[in-house]
């Protein structure tokens, strides 16, 4: 009885069993529930044992050790249909939430929009790139104007689980972000350039008056139109500094970008929009950092221009620092011309012999050859050394350099043409002084010019000797 109820339990569980089992009786006729030896065979048909299992059982011919095996068969199988059973219904129960949550919410969003309460998804993002291209479409030339309308529409069409959806919106992110037509307010005021200039700079007549001479063509014209100055000179001449200068004198916004082994075009010229992870060049980027469209843009390094197999950046430079070009400078990525007349370029460089001789032909060449003892001197006192006392945090009345030892410092120790080698031992004499601060308390430290010899590595040999210093002065 127990194997007849374990059968009935399995046709009732799952449907397979029960065709099967039809299927077999219409083969064989009904079966006798006395007829062990035909009950056995008929349940072990049912059960999904393997090949030497069912084997096993056949050739077993006492009919009550065949039952055994086959009952425990068939409880086998009564657990996995309970097991299987289990899965499902909490497959289903969470699918079931599922798509009620989602169909609610469909519905929430669905009266929302009736409402006026809110918006889908897309519209929304259409609404803002409307908001944003609204107040830049008049002074947008007629292509672009075009090109973002025939993308807003493009964007309308298209489902947002769309690869494309993502494509144009990106795209659309970016014409819109640009500043079509804003220019940054500048001031052509002689006096107030030459003061900045003054306060940034010490020196540098040539580059000052190049500059002056800028700003005061643009005033008598009334309007400031895009050049290409090349700062030529050794490390540490202060090329990179004056960029920023004359973005300050000019009221402009200021954009650094270096070239130095760079070798990819795309980095200038942007990328196709057809590659994953595509983006405009460093040009676009320029513009919607800056939020003008009158920048100037400071090209750094460009004598180390690489060269791969990507392209030569040098000739992709040829179109955007070419005045004559430049008007309509054309992005791969954005694929619509931009202006960059107003732009202001100042590239910089240590020599002119690895620069190409059509690009350097695009540039106006002005050299610093560097600073002479007095200047570094005066550079020193005015700029590096209260930075290198801030920096250390040592006081303003603590530590004294004297004429002397700055002159034994700039002569002897740093006499290259920039500043930045003199810049560091200024640096390590402050920490070394701030050391000797902690070490012996608040005392006022008197740095003489072999304490200034001391930052360049004997610092042991001037420790002995300011200590001697000051026991003399105390004893006298």
């Amino acid at each position: 009885m127990e194997l007849v109820n374990t059968m009935k339990d399995l046709l009732t569980m799952n449907q397979l069993y029960s065709e099967q089992f039809r299927t077999l009786m219409s083969l064989t006729g009904s079966i006798d529930l006395n007829d062990l030896s035909r009950l056995v065979d008929a349940a072990a048909s049912l059960t999904s044992g393997d090949d030497v299992t069912l084997q096993g059982i056949l050739e077993c011919l006492q009919v009550p050790t065949r039952a055994q095996r086959v009952l425990e068969l068939l409880k086998k199988e009564v657990e996995l249909c309970k097991l299987q059973a289990d899965i499902r219904e909490q497959v289903e129960s969470k699918i079931m939430k599922e798509q009620r949550r989602m169909i609610l919410m469909e519905q929430l969003k669905s009266i929302k929009r009736e409402l006026g309460l809110e918006k889908d998804d897309k519209a929304t993002l259409i609404g803002k790139f409307n908001e944003k291209w609204e107040p830049k479409k008049a002074a947008a030339p007629e292509e672009v104007q075009r090109v973002v309308q025939d993308e807003l529409d493009k964007l309308s069409g298209l489902e947002p689980v769309s690869p494309e959806f993502n494509v144009t919106r990106t795209y659309l992110e970016w014409l819109t972000s640009l500043p079509w037509g804003l220019y940054s307010q500048e001031i052509f005021d002689i006096q107030h350039a030459q003061q900045v200039l003054d306060e940034d700079h010490y020196g540098l007549q040539d580059v000052k008056a190049r500059i002056l001479e800028f700003i005061a063509v643009s005033r008598l014209r009334g309007t400031a139109q895009g050049k290409i100055l090349c700062l030529v000179g050794p490390p540490g001449v202060g090329k990179t500094s004056i960029g920023r200068s004359i973005a300050r004198t000019l009221e402009r916004k200021y954009y650094r970008f270096s070239v130095g082994g760079l070798y990819d075009v795309a980095e200038i010229k942007g990328h196709r929009r057809t590659y994953v992870g595509a983006m405009p060049g460093k040009m676009v980027q320029c513009l919607k950092a800056t939020c003008s469209s009158n920048p100037l843009v400071l090209i750094d390094e460009i004598d180390k221009l690489g060269r791969g197999h990507t392209g030569d950046p040098a000739s992709a430079l040829l179109e955007l620092l070419d005045p004559e070009q430049n008007t309509g400078f054309l992005d791969h990525y954005l694929d619509v011309p931009i202006d960059l007349s107003k732009v202001l370029f100042v590239c910089t460089a240590n020599v002119l012999d690895t620069i190409p001789p059509p690009l350097l032909d695009r540039m106006e060449v002005i050299r610093l050859s560097g600073y002479t003892a007095d200047e570094k001197v005066a550079i020193a006192r005015r700029y590096l050394e209260p930075q290198a006392r801030s920096d250390s945090g040592v006081p303003e009345s603590a530590v004294q350099l004297t004429d002397k030892a700055m002159g034994t410092l700039i002569e002897e120790y740093c006499r290259e043409a920039g500043v930045r080698n003199l810049k560091k031992h200024l640096e390590k004499i402050y920490r070394k002084s701030a050391l000797k601060l902690v070490q012996q308390g608040a005392k006022l430290v008197m740095l003489e010019p072999a304490a200034a010899a001391a930052a360049d590595g004997q610092q042991t040999a001037a420790a002995e000797a300011a200590e001697a210093s000051q026991d003399q002065q105390q004893q006298q």
